[in-house]
């Protein structure tokens, strides 16, 4: 995973959290759910990335 893939998922799931907290602090429910679903999409990148390096750990002992 590179780092740029890192920096911007991280990025997604804090922007996501700020537009989930303005929204509950707004009373703007539309604006709440769609910082969650940001959040979420972030977080579930990160996780693929993680998937992706681990698998590229596990080829890699396979070879040496």
């Amino acid at each position: 995973m590179s780092v740029m893939d890192k920096i911007r998922n991280k990025a997604q799931e804090v922007a996501g959290k700020a537009k989930e907290m303005a929204g509950r602090a707004s009373g703007h429910e539309d604006l709440e759910a769609e910082g969650r679903a940001d959040k979420s999409k972030g977080r579930t990148k990160q996780a693929g990335e993680k998937i992706k390096d681990a698998a590229g750990k596990v080829k890699g002992a396979f070879k040496s």
